[in-house]
């Protein structure tokens, strides 16, 4: 015997492919055929076709019931991912009659969702409004981990050398300007643009999660990477600027979302001159409906928002 794919399609019906799982299961032809309300004798005559169609032996016989064999374990692992699949099609294509219901836990940062994520979660609340929203607020590494951890179906996060993505499959989602904001009375604030170089010159005020992206550059370049002031918040950061301590490094839309008094905003030419926003998923699991549209909405956003900026 050999195994025939398309013989096995067209041959091998739903049913006894959930017959054969629960044969595995149960460890006994008999009791099978029980759980799925049919006689024990149909129950052997199914169970052997399906067999003499796939082509090789998938139960063993032993006194006291079956055993899968090597590839019967094989068939059994997929057939198993079959009707998962097959559950996770029922549960999406009810969503259409019965309205799309859930939960979606979202993880990202402040600075990514107040210019962006907050607004496109809204849109999505009202068009779902039987799906619960939940959100989490978390540093850039915090969001991969809770991804991939299963604490989250969905994180937006920040592009840096230091992350590990091996948990999670990402998509693209935004690019951001980054400006240099410095006191009104600094030197650099008459300047249409600096380089990245010049600021590693002064006194510099590092958000916590961009200080992997920072200290990689300034390592590029040869240069010492010391800042003098690392904040956790943006409008920390902010705040040290204005009084005057220092010069930081922040998203153009955050800076234009607000008003700041006695700062200016300073174009940086070289890197890091953008920042890139990606979408996490996890790898190891699949979305479920509401998860799933969700991803569907961001992925579908325009990815360059720099020249939109708009709350």
């Amino acid at each position: 015997m050999t195994f025939n794919r398309l013989h096995l399609i067209r041959q091998v019906d739903l049913f006894t492919l959930r017959l054969y799982l629960s044969a595995v299961e149960e460890q006994q032809i008999g009791r099978a055929a029980l759980r799925e309300n049919i006689a024990a004798s149909t129950a052997t005559k199914r169970i052997q076709d399906f067999e003499e169609i796939a082509g090789i032996q998938l139960l063993e016989r032993t006194p006291k019931g079956v055993v899968a064999t090597a590839a019967g374990e094989v068939v059994a692992r997929y057939v198993r991912k079959l009707f998962a699949d097959l559950d996770t099609m029922r549960a999406e294509i009810a969503a259409f009659s019965d309205g799309l219901r859930g939960e979606v836990v979202v993880a990202s940062a402040r600075s990514i969702f107040v210019p962006f994520l907050a607004r496109e979660l809204g849109n999505f609340a009202r068009d779902f409004p039987q799906v619960e929203l939940v959100v989490r607020e978390l540093e850039n590494a915090g969001i991969v981990q809770a991804v991939a951890q299963g604490d989250a179906d969905i994180g937006v996060f920040a592009v840096a050398p230091d992350l590990d993505l091996g948990g999670v499959h990402v998509a693209p989602y935004r690019t951001d300007l980054l400006v240099a904001v410095v006191p009104q009375s600094h030197p650099l604030s008459a300047r249409t643009s600096v380089c990245f170089k010049e600021l590693l010159s002064e006194d510099l005020i590092v958000v916590h999660a961009m200080e992997a992206a920072f200290s990689n550059r300034a390592r590029k370049l040869g240069l010492e990477y010391k800042p003098k002031y690392s904040v956790r918040s943006t409008g920390a950061a902010m705040s040290l600027a204005q009084a005057r301590l220092g010069v930081t490094v922040q998203p153009e839309c955050e800076v234009s979302l607000a008003q700041f008094d006695g700062v200016v905003a300073v174009h940086i030419t070289d890197a890091p001159a953008r920042r890139v926003v990606q979408i996490a998923t996890p790898r190891a699991r699949s979305l479920g409906p509401a998860p799933r549209a969700l991803l569907v909405q961001l992925a579908n956003q325009p990815q360059d928002e720099a020249a939109d900026k708009a709350p």
